[in-house]
């Protein structure tokens, strides 16, 4: 009790740091007890005790209060925002400026960052979580498509069976620590987070965050749901409120519908090809218009997942019969008469203002194919081949895969197999190897049960494990050389170089999971299926027919085989252990707080040029074994950075001895010489992942600040909490006057204030000097996490007072 009193006393400090500004146009009325009288209703059939009416009530006395402040109409993503203030009757509400303090509804955790989560978690002190969360093991089952010695075969049976022996000591880990402080436990088969969240947990108008940055694809069912860093994930499971700087708010208007080949993966790769992929940076995507009830749940799910793509906080779409129809087919009938009745608070406002607005006609929008190594690098169908040929990419495809988080539901599954048995009718299989993973065990044993699994295997695929497999480089690929240019294409979300296998030189694109099969089919990628032919068995040319597919099953969802594991009501005589011999796992060390001084003398470690990616500074692939342990994953920091003195990757200058080594050596070497270092960056520096092991890894090997000429927003945070100093060129062409042997002091921390720039000043080797400004976006408490050495700390200490 002492420990959530002290949580409470924090977060009342958070709110009296709050600033004040009024912003009022018109009235909207705003009526309450839209739910009253309604049968009580769980959040889901996996907690009883967890209702939603009451946060249904809850958000309406909020938005009851926002309102009065605001006095205008508000979009879909401002009410479910708004709705979750932690003190409604803030007047600081201004999008794109204001800090709010928001309490989310539910944490969801994906096992790569649930063990650095929990590991924080046991680390703060704190006897259970305080509200409903759930850890989701996906990310470490690695994917085969060839025979392999370690597991007698290849494929989904053969690979979960290795993976439950290889990752025995983590996921015990994550059950135990699961069960002792009150997490719901996903098991390794189950499926992947972001469908197993959709299916179970995704619920109209709440709030979710998830140590994942797909975590928007709960946005298909109207939830607001962000990814986050797992210091997110710890204070919002310590009860405390979640700080969110207000997103600015991008309209999408969806007109007309789709038709023949376009999917709703084209809506996305269109959108990412318009706004790029910083072009979401601090806005919500919302999605409205007549075309959105064209869209199946699980399609819009889609689009929301793959808006991370584009920098996006989030991606939301209104509540509507297709969300209701999805609610009901997954045994939540429910949730969706409650949402039915709370409907005026799942859609926006007749004139609402939108920060930007985009516009697409369904009916005109081509199918798209997006790539290579940038999600943004959007291709119209009829393009395409065009530009495989100008750009002389490998257009003889070495691999077809689908499915993952983004493209495996039951359409998605149907539509690729009905292209699939096209081609067997005319005696054609796959020419290229392909893959198909399913998104979860409940997908699984549907598809199998209606007979697309069998589709698959006899057009020459093979079925993965339930998990995200290549989607996350999580694939021991042997059919091509490490450096061999290749191409692959798939239905996963993120193609950044070496994403899928690790090599730098496979040119991966996404598109929909029908027209991945098509190509696959073809094993070219300058096929078009809606102008191009195949030759039969029989020598017959074949016309692909667009892909056809049922919203939902119509014998309804087969669960498969039950793999969670809920939390006992008392979990306090459970032992979390964890080896102190380990390789996999370490218990946390504090972080020194700031010395009161400002930062003088500090190396450039490494000065980065082009694009750098949360998959540059902390990779996956075998790296997610080490997920657990931070000094042994510290040995993949910013290993696939270019360095902009030479080119090349993993390989800076040690300053203080003029050698030449790895990133991790040379970072270690400065640790152990007490050699304070820095790291200059780019635009849209941390893209990606919300992993912040690329947060963490700096901060363990002694780095102490990031100067960039722009961060993604997930990554800035990741920064702030771990008592890094992220920091932006004023100017962004000042990046041009650092020199990879400088020496940097950054000056005016003891001054530290919110709005208020700091100095750089550098130090070339001829003595010579230059300063200018630095931007940060640090507030008051992000300054407090500063100075206590990092947001665990800060909490800690208020935990013992």
């Amino acid at each position: 009790m002492a420990i959530f009193g002290a949580a409470s006393r924090m977060a009342g400090q958070l709110r009296r740091r709050a600033l004040g500004s009024r912003c009022a146009t018109t009235a909207v009325r705003a009526s309450l007890s839209t739910v009253a009288g309604k049968e009580k209703t769980t959040m889901s059939v996996w907690e009883p005790e967890e209702y939603l009416n009451g946060r249904y009530e809850k958000m309406e006395e909020r938005l009851l209060i926002a309102r009065k402040t605001l006095n205008k109409p508000l979009t879909l993503a401002e009410k479910v925002v708004y709705g979750h203030l932690d003190d409604p009757t803030t007047k600081d509400l201004v999008r794109g400026v204001s800090y709010l303090n928001l309490r989310p509804d539910r944490v969801a955790m994906q096992d790569a960052t649930a063990q650095m989560a929990m590991l924080q978690f046991i680390s703060s002190g704190l006897l259970k979580a305080a509200v409903p969360s759930t850890i989701h093991c996906d990310h470490l089952i690695e994917a085969t498509t060839q025979d392999q010695e370690d597991r007698g075969g290849h494929g989904g049976e053969a690979d979960l069976k290795h993976a439950q022996v290889t990752n025995k000591e983590v996921y015990d880990f994550l059950a135990s620590a699961g069960a002792k402080y009150g997490v719901g436990f996903w098991k390794p088969g189950s499926g992947i987070i972001h469908q197993i969240v959709l299916e179970n947990y995704a619920v109209p108008g709440l709030m979710m965050i998830g140590t994942d940055s797909h975590t928007p694809n709960a946005g298909g069912l109207a939830m607001c749901a962000v990814g986050v860093g797992g210091a997110d994930a710890v204070d919002v499971m310590a009860g405390l409120p979640w700080e969110l700087k207000a997103p600015k708010v991008i309209g999408v208007k969806l007109t007309g519908k789709m038709s023949k080949w376009t999917s709703p993966k084209d809506v996305i790769c269109k959108v990412a090809g318009i706004l790029s992929v910083k072009g979401g940076t601090g806005a919500i995507i919302e999605y409205h218009g007549p075309g959105v009830d064209s869209m199946s749940c699980t399609g819009m799910g889609t689009i929301c997942n793959m808006g991370a793509e584009i920098g996006a906080t989030t991606s939301m779409f209104p509540y509507n019969a297709r969300m209701h129809d999805y609610l009901v087919s997954t045994n939540r009938a429910g949730i969706a008469s409650m949402a039915d009745s709370f409907r005026e608070h799942l859609v926006p406002d007749a004139g609402c203002e939108y920060d930007q607005l985009v516009e697409i006609n369904l009916s005109e929008l081509e199918p798209h194919v997006n790539g290579p190594f940038t999600p943004d690098l959007a291709h119209p169908l009829s393009q395409f081949a065009d530009s495989v040929r100008n750009n002389k990419w490998p257009s003889e495809l070495k691999a077809g895969l689908i499915g993952s988080c983004t493209n495996s539901s039951y359409e998605d599954m149907m539509r690729a197999a009905s292209v699939a048995k096209q081609a067997l009718q005319a005696g054609i299989k796959a020419k290229v190897p392909f893959t198909v993973t399913p998104g979860s065990e409940q997908i699984r044993a549907t598809i199998e049960r209606d007979g697309f699994m069998e589709v698959f295997e006899k057009v020459g695929a093979t079925v993965l494990a339930n998990a995200c497999g290549p989607c996350i480089g999580q694939w021991k690929r042997t059919d091509v050389e490490m450096g061999q240019a290749n191409s692959i294409v798939t239905s996963y979300n993120r193609n950044f170089v070496g994403r899928n296998d690790g090599n730098p030189a496979t040119h991966a694109f996404v598109t929909s999971p029908e027209l991945v099969t098509a190509f696959a089919i073809a094993g070219d990628l300058t096929f078009n299926p809606e102008k191009d032919t195949l030759i039969g068995a029989d020598g017959q040319e074949l016309m692909l027919q667009p892909p056809s597919g049922d919203e939902l099953p119509n014998k309804g969802f087969e669960s498969g085989a039950i793999t969670f594991q809920p939390p006992p009501k008392d979990g306090s005589g459970i032992d979390v252990v964890v080896d102190p011999k380990s390789n996999r796992l370490q218990l946390l060390a504090p972080f020194a707080k700031w010395d009161g001084e400002d930062l003088k003398d500090a190396a450039v470690l490494i000065k980065v040029k082009g694009k750098c990616t949360t998959d540059h500074i902390s990779m996956a692939g075998p790296w997610l074994k080490y997920r657990g342990h931070l000094d042994n994953i510290s040995n993949n920091m910013l290993i696939g950075a270019v360095n902009s003195e030479n080119g090349e990757v993993n390989n800076v200058k040690n300053v203080l001895t003029g050698e030449y080594g790895s990133v991790p050596d040379t970072a270690r070497a400065y640790k152990a010489k007490g050699q304070p270092w820095v790291v200059v960056g780019d635009d849209n520096y941390g893209e990606g992942s919300s992993r912040e092991h690329a947060a963490l890894e700096p901060r363990h090997l002694g780095g102490r600040a990031v100067i960039v000429k722009s961060f993604a927003r997930i990554h800035e945070t990741n920064l702030k909490k771990q008592g890094m100093l992220p920091l932006t060129f004023a100017d962004p062409a000042d990046y041009d006057k650092v020199a990879p042997s400088d020496k940097i002091a950054i000056l005016g921390l003891k001054d530290f204030t919110p709005g208020k720039p700091l100095t750089l000043e550098g130090k070339r080797v001829d003595g010579s000097t230059y300063t200018f400004p630095v931007n940060h976006t640090f507030n008051l408490n992000q300054i407090h996490w500063f100075k206590s050495g990092s947001a665990l700390n800060a909490l800690k200490a208020a935990a013992k007072q």
